[in-house]
């Protein structure tokens, strides 16, 4: 018996007394993850990369193409404005953004998505839009803070479980995809709207055709049977959902934007058992590329 006990005490001992550094890492919360993002952003504004918690291994791209960290934004970004919303996704590790930066002095869109590993990120994602042309809508001085709705945070009662906030929001995709809401029974709060690129395209007080577009569930919408979607992040807390999605061929008509399609990082605010809105940060993207992240 002794025999047997002796070394039982010894490693009972010994794992007491380990360091710290041996231990499981903690795990990243929703301030941890805003801390991470707060750094990423400020370390893109600053031209310097080794300011920013990156992996060694980190993946980075921009518009969906790949490049090396410290180029494309990283080279031109000069300042941060206050306008900021995150989306901090604590289950997946994930800290998702819409903000407004500067290119000396001049706005631009900007939609992130880092995936954070022991602290550290490993994917880096982001979209920049500079001007109408690339954003198709583009009214940056409108976004100078969140909108209420978006800033608001849910009581306790009227938060949602993770899988029912999914599939409320993904009804918005299917909805496109066959050219009808209703069809799809968006269950749309009365109030609902969307905002695009800081403008209010859909809901009260819209700009896009009222007053055909007040009515966010029976506006009319095109039918769009290739829209793509991929899940970025849920923020069951804040009561939003953040899709990637590209909505394929017909979504930009006209001339000038032959062979591309509408691509966005949506947001949807999902609380109550209602979808009391949707905003973006759009861009005209490649039709049928790979946002390199499938």
């Amino acid at each position: 018996m002794r025999r047997v006990l002796v070394p039982a005490a010894v490693f009972a001992l010994l794992a007491a007394v380990a360091p710290v550094s041996a231990q499981a890492p903690a795990a990243c919360d929703r301030q941890c993850l805003a801390g991470i993002m707060t750094s990423f952003l400020d370390a893109v504004v600053a031209h310097n990369p080794k300011a920013a918690p990156l992996a060694g291994t980190v993946k980075f791209t921009e518009d969906a193409v790949a490049m090396p960290v410290g180029d494309g934004v990283w080279k031109t970004a000069t300042k941060r404005r206050p306008y900021r919303v995150d989306f901090l996704d604590v289950a997946q590790g994930v800290a998702a953004v819409h903000t407004v930066l500067e290119e000396n002095g001049t706005p631009v869109l900007f939609a992130a998505r880092l995936k954070v590993v022991d602290r550290r990120i490993t994917e880096l994602e982001t979209m920049v839009v500079r001007n109408r042309q690339e954003g198709v809508l583009f009214a940056p001085e409108n976004l100078t803070q969140p909108t209420a709705r978006m800033a608001y945070m849910p009581q306790p009662a009227e938060r949602m479980p993770r899988q029912e906030m999914v599939n409320i929001a993904a009804r918005y995709p299917a909805g496109l995809r066959v050219g009808s809401f209703v069809t799809s029974d968006v269950p749309f709060a009365d109030d609902a709207y969307r905002f695009e690129n800081g403008m209010r395209m859909a809901g009260p007080g819209c700009t896009f055709q009222p007053p055909a577009c007040e009515n966010m569930k029976a506006q009319r919408i095109p039918t769009l049977p290739e829209i793509k979607e991929r899940l970025v992040a849920v923020d069951e807390e804040a009561g939003t959902v953040l899709f990637w999605l590209d909505f394929g061929r017909g979504s930009l008509p006209g001339a000038a934007y032959a062979g591309k399609s509408l691509v966005t990082f949506e947001a949807f605010k999902v609380y109550g058992g209602k979808m009391h809105a949707a905003e973006a940060i759009l861009e005209a993207g490649t039709l049928g590329a790979s946002s390199g992240w499938n």
